[in-house]
């Protein structure tokens, strides 16, 4: 499915969620995004980087040392990277990336940031209201230009924005742990309609 793309972008990322993710699916859990990063010389580490969640939308730190474990014993009979790299494992956060057309679904009703790899009308970067899915297309509402339908083969990188709403949502279903976590994030206040 082309919201397969946004999970993992390069070939080499792509061999890297197959090799994994049944193990992680077995355990109970999705990857959501995984990247290899870094730049540099051949001697500069490079950092694999896997999002991953239950499929209630949760991620302890416990979940996350047990795929690490999970994962480096893969990573290291198969040994798929070339140089050196490190192993990065977390949960997506509450301003996560949207990475699968379920996603664009599940998070109906909150703000997103939406890059695309073509303009559309001529526009490239979007911020809006997430409304839904419409066929292969996220649907955002922007305060500017209304409805808006991004296909998802076309978006480069697409994360929540995080809102009152969002930390108020995320603290109900115990996506994070307490208030006190959402002090340190920076997110847009709501404003009533007549603000904006």
């Amino acid at each position: 499915m082309c919201a397969a793309l946004l999970v993992a972008k390069t070939p080499v990322e792509e061999k890297l969620v197959e090799m994994l993710g049944p193990t992680v699916e077995g355990m109970g859990y999705e990857i959501v995004r995984l990247r290899l990063m870094g730049s540099g010389g051949r001697d500069t580490p490079l950092t694999l980087q896997v999002m991953a969640e239950r499929p209630d939308g949760t991620m302890e730190v416990d979940d996350c040392a047990a795929l690490s474990t999970a994962m480096s014993a893969i990573l290291d009979v198969e040994d798929p990277i070339d140089r050196e790299y490190e192993l990065e494992v977390s949960s997506p956060g509450i301003d996560r990336p949207l990475t699968r057309s379920q996603d664009f679904a599940e998070y109906a009703g909150h703000r997103a940031k939406v890059e695309m790899t073509m303009g559309v009308d001529g526009r490239r970067n979007f911020r809006g209201d997430l409304t839904g899915l419409e066929g292969d297309c996220a649907v955002l509402t922007l305060d500017d230009l209304g409805p808006v339908k991004l296909p998802i083969h076309d978006i480069a990188d697409a994360k929540l924005v995080i809102t009152d709403a969002l930390i108020a949502e995320s603290l109900k279903k115990k996506r994070i742990p307490d208030a006190a976590q959402a002090d340190d994030v920076e997110y847009e206040e709501e404003t009533p309609a007549e603000d904006k």
